[in-house]
């Protein structure tokens, strides 16, 4: 078949790649240009050293995007993680219309970090969406879905590079396939399952050691390795970022007050929380070194007693 990737960073590069490796024809590249100083996008690179022609448009909205990919005459267009608005006299360009992949179980977790949110809620379960893109956001209709498992120590990164990216890369030639033949289903989502959620950003990282040890645990994975789950030392910011977590079985079992710090070992520190204590196995500081938990509390004074979150 004959496509346009629009797309952009790693998961882009691998769905191209994907088409590539078995031979469909990819007519053009669409992706969204780099940001001052920013490393080259690895789609972008991906696509010119395969002699691709690649387009840059600061939006899909402008006529100019419009025009080029009106002028490829493809079958289809796969969209591999879009941050840009593609409207619908966008999408509805190409012969068979445009597929799109979301990290989530539509109509769950809509929106642009819906793989955090899963683990910082503490599911079990995720999944991946195809599905024909809209004007209102991850709301299209299904063409397929798959599921996996989140295990209860698996971080985001374990999670959408073990898991949720190379299956997604799959699914999207599974789609296109049943597109392209004329075989696939368009199953509207159910609006009474629906949930949105925003961007998982710095703010929404941080720690207050007042909660329970369960949730916090559950951030530290949902933002491992972004955007980091972090606290405060002497005021100086501190990312957390591999954990485990221990609760307590008992009164006597509590060690500390809340926040501070219980043990310091050869290998990480423990931080009292509340119902249990975190075991900090790697951070970082704002010197910008990730360092295993022992020697970064050997590095900056964390002894027991030390208290965090000031």
């Amino acid at each position: 078949m004959k496509l346009a990737i629009i797309g952009q960073q790693d998961f882009g590069k691998s769905v191209l790649e994907a088409f590539l490796e078995r031979n469909d024809e990819v007519a053009g590249v669409f992706c969204a240009p780099e940001k001052p100083g920013a490393k080259p996008d690895p789609l972008r690179t991906a696509a010119e050293e395969r002699g691709l022609k690649v387009f840059q448009f600061s939006s899909l909205k402008v006529p100019e995007a419009h025009e080029a990919l009106k002028a490829l005459n493809v079958d289809l267009g796969v969209m591999a993680y879009v941050l840009q608005f593609a409207p619908d006299s966008f999408v509805q360009l190409p012969r068979l219309g445009t597929i799109q992949y979301h990290p989530s179980l539509l109509p769950k977790y809509r929106g642009p970090s819906s793989i955090n949110w899963p683990i910082i809620r503490g599911d079990t379960r995720g999944g991946l969406s195809i599905f024909r893109p809209t004007e209102g956001l991850d709301e299209g209709p299904l063409i397929l879905q798959k599921t996996c498992d989140i295990g209860p120590d698996e971080t985001i990164g374990e999670v959408y590079f073990n898991k949720l990216s190379p299956m997604g890369v799959k699914a999207m030639l599974e789609a296109a396939d049943l597109v392209f033949a004329g075989k696939h289903t368009e199953t509207v989502q159910d609006e009474s399952q629906a949930s949105y959620e925003g961007w998982c950003r710095d703010a929404e990282a941080r720690i207050h050691w007042s909660n329970h040890v369960d949730f916090i645990y559950n951030l530290i994975r949902g933002t491992n390795p972004a955007p980091g789950a972090w606290t405060t030392l002497n005021g100086k910011k501190v990312q957390i970022f591999d954990a485990r977590k221990h609760l307590f079985r008992r009164f006597a079992d509590v060690a500390g007050k809340i926040g501070e710090v219980s043990e310091v070992t050869e290998a990480s520190f423990k931080v009292t929380a509340q119902g249990g204590v975190i075991e900090v196995l790697r951070a970082r500081g704002e010197d910008g070194k990730k360092l295993a938990g022992g020697e970064f509390a050997r590095t900056n004074g964390l002894a027991k007693g030390t208290l965090l979150g000031t």
